[in-house]
């Protein structure tokens, strides 16, 4: 992995966050309009054509998405995806740059709705819009932990 593609303002995400380890590794910039994140694509996040595979896709819209909404609402984490939908546009390969980006946020009174784009190098990958529930609790976490997740406390 050539640690040269990374944007400078990228810092690796920490472990430990469940089912979101499997992409790892994950980076993420938090930037005024909320957080970025992206990784490199490795031979683990390779179907068998040699591409990037639609779930690993998936799980970096839903990441981004969740994120982009539960910053907009001031949240650290904990706001369940009631819809993911993705446009697979064009492949993202071994060795590349992947980073998503928000587009759109909207929040309702019991939901959040965002919409963003996987782009590399050499442009779009996937879009994707998300709805996620945003209920009354600061979040739930492993262990009984509570409003921790994958945004830090000192992200503040």
């Amino acid at each position: 992995m050539t640690d040269s593609l990374i944007p400078q303002q990228f810092e690796r995400l920490q472990t430990g966050l469940g089912f979101t380890d499997k992409i790892q590794p994950l980076y993420r910039h938090k930037a005024d309009d909320g957080y970025h994140f992206g990784l490199i694509v490795i031979d683990d996040h390779t179907n068998t054509m040699g591409m990037c595979h639609g779930g690993v896709l998936m799980l970096l819209a839903d990441i981004a998405a969740a994120s982009g909404v539960n910053f907009a609402a001031g949240k650290k984490a904990g706001s369940p995806t009631i819809n993911l939908s993705l446009d697979f546009v064009s492949p993202g390969r071994l060795g590349e740059w992947l980073e998503t980006s928000i587009d759109h946020v909207s929040l309702k009174r019991r939901f959040g709705f965002c919409s963003g784009v996987i782009n590399n190098q050499a442009g779009l990958v996937a879009r994707f819009n998300g709805t996620f529930y945003l209920p009354e609790h600061k979040g739930m976490w492993k262990g009984a932990k509570t409003d921790v997740g994958p945004i830090a406390e000192d992200d503040n």
